[in-house]
């Protein structure tokens, strides 16, 4: 994922109301109106957001008759995740050493304290 690309996904996420509409989407695709629904905000304010999850390339609208039905689009979600992995790599392997060094510290005393 390009820098620039990753800037875009990570700051569409920054806002909670996005985050609220992904999730809906990703229950099956929905209306303008579906999505607002939950918000009290304008139909215009959502739109603004959509446009914004839209550019970052989160969602894709397409045409139904006068109906523009809006779909998740995973993959830079995926991207993102695989970004994080390398976070959750080096904490997991940090709680992995400091668990080593507390049982090298209790190794010989059976209560945990020092004599």
């Amino acid at each position: 994922m390009a820098p620039d690309q990753l800037s875009a996904t990570l700051a569409a996420l920054a806002d909670p109301t996005r985050r609220g509409i992904l999730a809906q989407l990703a229950l099956g695709d929905a209306t303008v109106s579906d999505l607002a629904r939950p918000y009290d905000m304008s139909l215009a304010a959502v739109s603004k957001h959509l446009k914004v999850l839209e550019t970052a390339g989160l969602i894709s609208r397409s045409r139904e008759a006068q109906w523009r039905p809006c779909h998740l689009e995973a993959e830079p979600l995926k991207a993102v995740a695989g970004w994080i992995e390398n976070y959750r790599r080096f904490w997991e392997g940090s709680l992995d050493r400091l668990e080593s060094y507390l049982q090298e510290l209790q190794k010989g005393d059976p209560d945990g304290t020092k004599n």
